[in-house]
């Protein structure tokens, strides 16, 4: 495990759980939080989520939830607001990252 890897796993041990953000708007804000997600919702409908990459890249990831789309995610909150996605994100470009979100905690993939 690199250096790296090892820094990320420990601060999102340290750090508090990241959070969810309901945007009523079509987009994601402009200026993303740092840790939380953000659910884009139209009414009652919800269109995607996003959140800054983990690995400290600064990208920011959108990802689709309607049903008609593929690929799509799963986005779930327990009681506290602690978001959980599935399946697990894998950035095909760019910095590679690969991670589950679980209980508003990053989890690494080999």
């Amino acid at each position: 495990m690199s250096i790296r890897r090892w820094l990320l796993k420990v601060c999102e041990r340290v750090l508090p759980r990241r959070g969810l953000k309901i945007s009523a708007a079509d987009l994601l804000p402009a200026r993303m939080p740092r840790r939380s997600l953000v659910l884009v919702r139209d009414g009652d409908e919800d269109w995607s989520v996003g959140m800054r990459c983990p690995c400290g890249c600064g990208d920011v990831i959108e990802l689709p939830l309607q049903p008609d789309v593929r690929p799509r995610w799963k986005l779930e909150a327990d009681l506290s607001g602690r978001p959980t996605l599935s399946p697990s994100v894998w950035r095909r470009t760019g910095c590679g990252s690969h991670f589950w979100v679980k209980r508003g905690r990053v989890f690494w993939c080999p």
